[in-house]
């Protein structure tokens, strides 16, 4: 088993009509064994600007205490908060930088840039980046959320509309995979607002 297995996760983050969804499932794990049902996978940096982080449950903590540290020295040096693309800049120097030695985590990053254009961003543990325009996934479910993602994505989507699809694609692809589940959690955000839902799933 990849040590990036270890804890299990699934991540995804998709794009709608001047909003974007981000969703994860709820399960820590230690192999098979189950060891917290609530587990926190997904982080907000600013009201525009959230961060998932699948992998290794310890180095995904750690990572998210720095790129809080390093936000907030930016807001204090510029006055402003970060842009969606220089938050994936920095989150890739951030992990690069540790190459040698990579924190074992897969960020998801999605935020609201200029003109509340939507903007999501995968990269893997050193930092290389991987863009798109519709949805980006991460974790141990990421082949099923591929397919499910795949399946069920349309341009332009409205919140609710959003929002039933990445729970689907999400509930869809965890059941397939034994090292995610429980459950799952979902923002979507708009210009104006953050709705935050719990989805509950198989327990099993």
């Amino acid at each position: 088993m990849s040590i990036f297995e270890y804890n299990g996760s699934a991540l995804v983050a998709m794009v709608g009509k001047n909003c974007f969804a981000i969703a994860s499932d709820r399960r820590l794990g230690v192999q098979l064994q189950t060891i917290a049902t609530d587990f926190k996978r997904i982080y907000k940096i600013h009201d525009r600007l959230f961060v998932g982080l699948s992998g290794l449950a310890t180095d995904a903590q750690t990572l998210y205490q720095r790129l809080v540290f390093r936000h907030k020295l930016y807001q204090l040096r510029e006055e402003r908060d970060m842009k969606p693309e220089t938050f994936a800049s920095l989150v890739s120097a951030i992990l690069y930088e540790k190459r040698f030695g990579p924190y074992i985590c897969q960020p998801v990053i999605a935020g609201l840039g200029d003109e509340d254009k939507p903007f999501i961003c995968t990269m893997d543990s050193i930092g290389a980046k991987e863009l798109a325009k519709d949805f980006v996934v991460a974790g141990t479910a990421s082949e099923s959320l591929y397919g499910a993602c795949e399946a069920m994505f349309k341009l332009d989507m409205e919140p609710e509309e959003l929002f039933e699809t990445v729970s689907q694609a999400l509930l869809a692809s965890i059941d397939r995979d034994c090292l995610s589940g429980w459950g799952g959690h979902v923002y979507v955000v708009t210009p104006t607002e953050i709705k935050e839902r719990i989805l509950k799933g198989r327990m099993d």
